[in-house]
C-alpha cells in the first residue's frame, strides 16, 4: 500500500494553522447569536452587548501591540489600520451615549478572554499573533458579511457599526499578505504548535464569549 505525499506547501504555518483549528473556525461560524443579529431577531441592545464585549477584548489586544511594539515578530504584524478601539468607542458613544462605559461591563465569558489574552499576548509573539489572527482575520473575514447584515436589520447608516468597516483595506488581498508573512516568520516547529494551539484557544474563548450573550438575549 503507498502512502499518499502531502501537497505542496502543507508545511507552512498558514496552511498548519487552517488545517488545525478548522472544526474550531466552523465551530465559530455556526453562532446562533450572530445568526440571530443579522436577522434582526433580538434587540438592539443585544447587538451594543457585543460591541461591548469586543471593546473589552480589543482594548486588552491592542494594549499587548503597544507592549510588545519591539518584538521583531510582533513588529511585523502591526498593521495602524486594523485597529478597532477607536471605531468600537464611536460605536459605543452612538449607541449609549457619551457616558457609555457607564452602561457596559464583560460579561463572565469575556473576562475569562481577556484574562487568557493579558497571560499569554503580553509576553510572547507566538500569543500576541495567536490572538490577532483570530481576532483580526476573522472579524475583516466575518465582518464583511456580518457588518452589512446588522446594518440592515438595525436600521444603521455609518453610525453603530464602523467596527465591521476596514477603510482602506482590501480583505483579499491583506490577507493573502498576512498568510506570507506568517509563512516568513522564523519559529521552530515547537513555536509554532504553540502558535496554532494558541489559535484554537482563542476561538473556544469567543464561542464560550457568543454562546454567554445568546443566553442572556433568547
Amino acid at each position: 500500500m503507498s502512502l499518499m505525499a502531502d501537497p505542496p506547501g502543507a508545511d507552512r504555518l498558514s496552511v498548519r494553522v487552517r488545517r488545525g483549528t478548522s472544526a474550531w473556525h466552523e465551530a465559530a461560524q455556526r453562532s446562533g447569536f450572530l445568526d440571530a443579529l443579522a436577522a434582526g431577531r433580538l434587540p438592539w441592545e443585544a447587538y451594543a452587548d457585543l460591541t461591548a464585549q469586543h471593546w473589552f477584548i480589543y482594548e486588552a489586544l491592542e494594549s499587548a501591540a503597544t507592549t510588545m511594539a519591539d518584538d521583531p515578530v510582533v513588529a511585523t504584524f502591526l498593521f495602524p489600520e486594523l485597529r478597532r478601539l477607536p471605531s468600537l468607542e464611536a460605536d459605543l458613544r452612538f449607541l449609549y451615549g457619551p457616558a457609555w462605559s457607564d452602561h457596559t461591563a464583560a460579561l463572565p465569558a469575556t473576562t475569562v478572554y481577556c484574562t487568557r489574552l493579558r497571560d499569554v499576548a503580553f509576553r510572547a509573539a507566538t500569543g500576541f499573533v495567536a490572538h490577532q489572527y483570530t481576532r483580526y482575520i476573522g472579524d475583516l473575514s466575518g465582518g464583511q458579511y456580518l457588518g452589512p447584515a446588522i446594518a440592515r436589520s438595525y436600521g444603521l447608516d455609518g453610525d453603530g457599526h464602523r467596527f465591521f468597516v476596514f477603510a482602506g483595506v482590501d480583505p483579499t488581498s491583506f490577507k493573502a499578505h498576512y498568510r506570507a508573512l506568517l509563512d516568513a516568520v522564523p519559529w521552530s516547529h515547537a513555536e509554532q504548535n504553540e502558535f496554532i494551539t494558541e489559535v484554537a484557544e482563542a476561538y473556544r474563548l469567543n464561542i464560550d464569549m457568543l454562546g454567554e450573550l445568546q443566553r442572556r438575549w433568547s
